[in-house]
């Protein structure tokens, strides 16, 4: 049975024993309304507890909670009250003699306690999986035989891959000689991108074929990186290459994964982007919250990089190939509890773009469902062999759960 069965089964019982024992114990026991539905509603909470520890995917960021014992049960007593509340009123407006009256009117108090189960649950989500963010873990130095690999994908970009290339290893000399790795994938272009890249002295160039997009360019970069940090960033440069030197120093002093922010109180914007793409972007991040749980300022910034084996176990279970792989780099992050920092960019903005606002838009909203149902599905979940290592540390050091899960 798959997860998201297992999710509506467990909520149809738990429902199901709410409404039974209300009756029987308001009908045939003759207890009153109040005490009748607080004793259905907490027999009911317990058995959801038990059920969901048992059976659904405890590792789902959207499911981790109920392994913090505290907030469950917080949360369930402020959802309890309110039920009772709003069935006690409810019945001594309409004094349903029949137990279908009394099963009918238990459905608006459901809604009540249901709407406020999510809102604190998602609050708690919120707090885990920040905590589980918001600090570097110890783990040794990263595979590979260089420092950092660029990847840059590129569609019908043979007019500037070469200067990319060029302007990617001039400014990025400061990381050593010999230590930076530049990998172009030519997403099914139909000129020359591919040999003006080699040309351009791309230490790998991979040719995607037919066109599939941004995401499975990024992911086949990825995967045949072979620097210790991978990067990625755009053919048009619309983030200076330089940057990078920030992100490989924040991976290197321990974070999994370093994203640039377009949002982030230093960032500079050097050339402003078409309104339309602004407000496109700003749908984007909200839109996003139907599958990430963090509060991202920026999810859609193209300027991203990662520790190499981060970078395999996220790209190898990664299947969005377009306009939304950005998120569900971010939900692979949320889901394997791998550290995250958010780095300020300068932007200049590329006048050429091959992003379409209403079309992507509504390409990501389907992306996004599909992102959701798969992971409600299992889809995404990983081996143990696959995380990356974690260096030992002194008792009291944190992280502690997050170690043993992993």
């Amino acid at each position: 049975m798959n997860l998201l069965r297992r999710f509506l089964l467990i909520g149809t019982v738990a429902t199901l024993v709410d409404i039974g024992l209300l009756v029987v114990l308001r009908q045939l026991a003759g207890w009153p309304v109040p005490a009748a539905d607080a004793l259905a509603v907490a027999v009911a909470t317990a058995l959801s507890w038990c059920l969901h520890g048992l059976l659904t995917f405890p590792e789902d960021p959207s499911r981790r909670w109920y392994r913090n014992l505290g907030p469950y049960l917080a949360t369930a007593v402020v959802a309890l009250v309110a039920d009772v509340a709003v069935l006690t009123l409810l019945d001594a407006a309409l004094e349903p003699s029949h137990g279908w009256g009394l099963a009918v009117i238990k459905v608006p108090a459901l809604f009540v306690a249901f709407l406020i189960r999510s809102a604190n649950y998602r609050r708690a989500m919120f707090g885990a999986v920040r905590d589980d963010q918001r600090a570097p873990v110890p783990r040794p130095t990263a595979p590979g035989r260089v420092r950092l690999t660029v990847v840059v994908p590129a569609y019908r970009e043979v007019d500037r891959i070469a200067v990319a290339v060029e302007r990617i290893r001039e400014e990025l000399a400061t990381l050593g000689p010999g230590e930076v790795e530049v990998v172009v994938v030519d997403d099914g272009s139909d000129d020359d991108t591919s040999a003006a890249a080699r040309d351009a002295g791309a230490d790998q160039v991979l040719r995607l074929e037919p066109n599939r997009g941004k995401g499975a360019a990024v992911r086949a970069g990825v995967l045949a990186a072979t620097g210790r940090t991978v990067a990625f960033l755009d053919a048009d440069l619309a983030y200076a290459p330089g940057q990078l030197v920030r992100f490989v120093e924040s991976v290197e002093s321990g974070w999994d994964v370093a994203v640039g922010s377009r949002k982030h109180t230093q960032t500079l914007t050097v050339v402003r982007a078409r309104r339309l793409r602004e407000v496109g972007g700003r749908a984007v991040n909200v839109l996003t919250g139907l599958v990430l749980l963090g509060r991202y300022r920026d999810t859609q910034c193209g300027l991203k990089a990662m520790r190499s084996d981060v970078g395999r176990l996220v790209f190898s279970h990664s299947v969005v190939d377009r306009f939304a792989f950005d998120v569900e780099l971010f939900h692979l992050v949320e889901r394997y509890r791998l550290t995250l920092i958010e780095v300020p960019v300068e932007v200049a903005n590329s006048s050429r773009s091959t992003v379409r606002v209403v079309r992507d838009t509504s390409r990501l909203l389907s992306d996004l469902f599909s992102i959701r149902r798969r992971a409600r599905l299992g889809g995404y979940e990983a081996d143990p062999s696959e995380f990356p290592p974690r260096l030992p540390t002194a008792p009291g050091g944190g992280h502690g759960e997050r170690a043993a899960a992993h």
